[in-house]
């Protein structure tokens, strides 16, 4: 690799905003809001609006659509499609 041309690669705490849960990473990105981790160090915080804390497919809570009304509504509309 090239030096001098790579962003800062440090660690950071990021915060899911719906839930609250923080967990320690790293990334490139910063904050001016810091947190004081369980290790007595502080890290830059960063918050999220979706983790994989919250977000539908990683806690298995997803809505289940009405996938029936629509494919049939999409054969009224297409008979010539075929079944």
């Amino acid at each position: 690799m090239k030096r001098d041309i790579h962003p800062d690669y440090h660690p950071v705490v990021i915060r899911d905003a719906s839930t609250g849960r923080q967990f320690l990473t790293r990334s490139t990105a910063t904050s001016t809001d810091r947190v004081e981790w369980t290790d007595g160090a502080v890290y830059p915080r960063i918050t999220l609006d979706v983790t994989s804390a919250s977000h539908p497919f990683y806690t298995g809570v997803a809505r289940i659509r009405d996938v029936e009304g629509r494919v049939e509504r999409f054969r009224r509309r297409y008979p010539h499609l075929g079944r």
